[in-house]
């Protein structure tokens, strides 16, 4: 039997977030991660764009021998992930699996608050497809899900700003937005795999007992539980602890931002996606 990576995809560098967590519960198996840098950021597009850019991705992946791949993206996980799934993965290969992180997140979620009001940081993408308010009632019908778009927090982190005063002005901004929907929020999610750079500025404007939520340990946890449960899902996978890193714009950006987010150097190479 031909074994392959485990394939973890972003519009850009957030997904590393989730890797990280991944390879630190999972570190036996072999890894490929693609950033799709050239065309992000995913969060405003639409719907089609965001789609038709997931699948060419997923294509690429199972084209390096990848039998499951990972949409480690909210935006992809909202906006294509269900349609890969239903339609295209049966012509693609019904035997391979693409996985997301918003079901992972959602079947847990309710577990943390008290008060069963969650809030959501995310995407512009993420909040319009209520894809955290659907996922999340599915399994709590009795929570109440606020959210909030935050347009601006992906820029500031891909230009490395996170750490200055826009970064704090549009936090509170988005923060302050977002507990006015709600005095009783308890628990907030962060609905984007960047978002975790600016958790420490997140918190600060909560309030001291309200959960903030990463979603890399979520997601990790979820892939070992589901690995357990599908065995002939996971003896397709290799074991080799190998990783390699691609991107679809400039391999040096890629490295010297990379870092930040996966908290140790990479080397990544450039790749043209067919279109």
């Amino acid at each position: 039997m031909q074994k392959g990576p485990i394939g973890v995809f972003d519009s850009g560098y957030g997904g590393l977030t989730v890797m990280q967590e991944i390879v630190k519960k999972l570190p036996q198996y072999d890894y490929v991660y693609l950033g799709d840098n050239a065309r992000a950021p995913y969060g405003t597009r639409s719907f089609e764009t965001v789609y038709r850019y997931t699948l060419e991705c997923v294509e690429w992946f199972f084209k390096q021998g990848c039998p499951l791949v990972i949409l480690a993206c909210n935006t992809a996980s909202a906006k294509a992930l269900r349609t890969i799934q239903q339609n295209d993965l049966p012509k693609l290969n019904a035997a391979n699996r693409v996985l997301g992180v918003i079901r992972p997140t959602a079947e847990i979620i309710g577990k943390y608050s008290k008060t069963k009001k969650v809030g959501v940081l995310a995407t512009t993408g993420t909040v319009l497809s209520e894809s955290y308010k659907i996922e999340i009632n599915k399994f709590y019908p009795d929570v109440n899900v606020y959210q909030q778009a935050c347009p601006m927090l992906v820029p500031l982190i891909e230009n490395n700003e996170h750490e200055g005063k826009g970064a704090d002005y549009f936090v509170k901004e988005y923060v302050d937005a977002l507990k006015n929907q709600s005095a009783g929020i308890d628990t907030v999610l962060l609905g984007c795999t960047h978002y975790p750079l600016l958790a420490n500025k997140i918190q600060q404007q909560l309030n001291g007992n309200v959960q903030l939520l990463s979603q890399g340990e979520i997601v990790a946890d979820s892939l070992a539980d589901y690995l357990h449960r599908h065995p002939e899902i996971e003896e397709r996978l290799a074991k080799q602890e190998q990783k390699q890193f691609f991107t679809t714009d400039s391999a040096d950006d890629f490295n010297r931002h990379a870092r930040l987010f996966y908290g140790a150097e990479i080397q990544a190479a450039h790749i043209e996606l067919a279109h």
